[in-house]
């Protein structure tokens, strides 16, 4: 894949709208991500659902006005475009309220979505989608294509099952988790050990994933790639909030080892975007390399 002058990128899953106190923007992680990588070069598109209403209308339209490929996100007739409820605390930190069912739990397959998957270099899907059976289905038909895939665990309660978790990272080559997802999987699954370390271990082992990230927050990352474990510390942001940060960590961090970026080098990019992410309002802000730069020098 490194040869190859950009990266085919295709993201599976939910497309909404965030709800804030004072306002709504578009999101969902597998967009979020797409249009991270999008920035990177990458040639993106996402499969999707979306209600016919005008919220639906208003998420297509700002999907192709960003460059993104959006034939494969369908209309549903019966269900509305998908809503979240975001509440930030004084540290920026959100929670979610998501609304069941959307129009993204109902993704239906579409020779469109299929030929698309073939044709990519990555498919990126999340756990949140495969809280309902039409759109885990459909995921599950997808994830027999020849494409490296990438796995995003998404912990929202109650809206997963540890036995659905386990299967999706079976069919992964990678799994980005955050470091309270982890534990919480990793003890699920039985595992004897209280590190994120030996669980990354713990977790290879069990279900055969070669490459594993874990975030940290503000202390940065613990990548694992090729037998090895690098890390970062993390950077001093002031935060604005936390929506968003770990999609584009991840869009970062994928982009650059699927490129041929250096391990340390690829988990200390992804670490100032992710930063840079947080410190910025909203999911998507602009990040400029120049910014990027200022950080990795600390």
């Amino acid at each position: 894949m490194s040869n190859k002058k950009s990266l085919k990128t295709v993201s599976y899953g939910e497309v909404l709208w965030d709800v804030f106190e004072n306002e709504k923007k578009i999101g969902g992680a597998p967009l979020n991500v797409a249009l991270r990588m999008k920035t990177f070069g990458c040639d993106a598109a996402i499969i999707s659902c979306v209600g016919n209403d005008a919220d639906g209308d208003a998420i297509i339209e700002h999907i192709k006005n960003l460059g993104l490929d959006t034939e494969s996100i369908i209309k549903s007739e019966e269900f509305a475009t998908g809503l979240v409820l975001v509440t930030l605390d004084e540290s920026g930190s959100a929670s979610y309220i998501i609304h069941y069912p959307a129009a993204w739990d109902k993704i239906k397959p579409t020779a469109e979505a299929e030929k698309l998957v073939s044709e990519a270099d990555v498919l990126i899907y999340g756990s949140l989608v495969c809280r309902d059976e039409v759109s885990r289905t459909t995921l599950e038909r997808l994830l027999q294509n020849d494409v490296y895939k990438v796995f995003d665990v998404n912990l929202r309660k109650p809206h997963y099952t540890y036995e659905i978790i386990e299967r999706l990272m079976q069919s992964a080559d990678f799994v980005k988790f955050n470091d309270e997802e982890i534990i919480e999987i990793a003890k699920a699954l039985h595992s004897p050990f209280k590190t994120i370390e030996d669980n990354i271990t713990f977790i290879s082992q069990k279900t055969n994933v070669k490459g594993i990230c874990v975030t940290k927050g503000k202390d940065g990352a613990t990548l694992y790639w090729n037998d090895k474990m690098y890390h970062n510390e993390g950077y001093s942001v002031k935060v604005a909030d936390t929506v968003g940060a770990g999609d584009s960590f991840l869009a970062s961090l994928i982009t650059s080892l699927l490129s041929g970026k250096e391990p340390q080098d690829a988990i200390d990019f992804a670490c100032a975007v992710g930063a840079l992410v947080a410190a910025s309002p909203g999911a998507n802000p602009e990040i400029t390399q120049n910014k990027i730069n200022e950080l990795l020098k600390k």
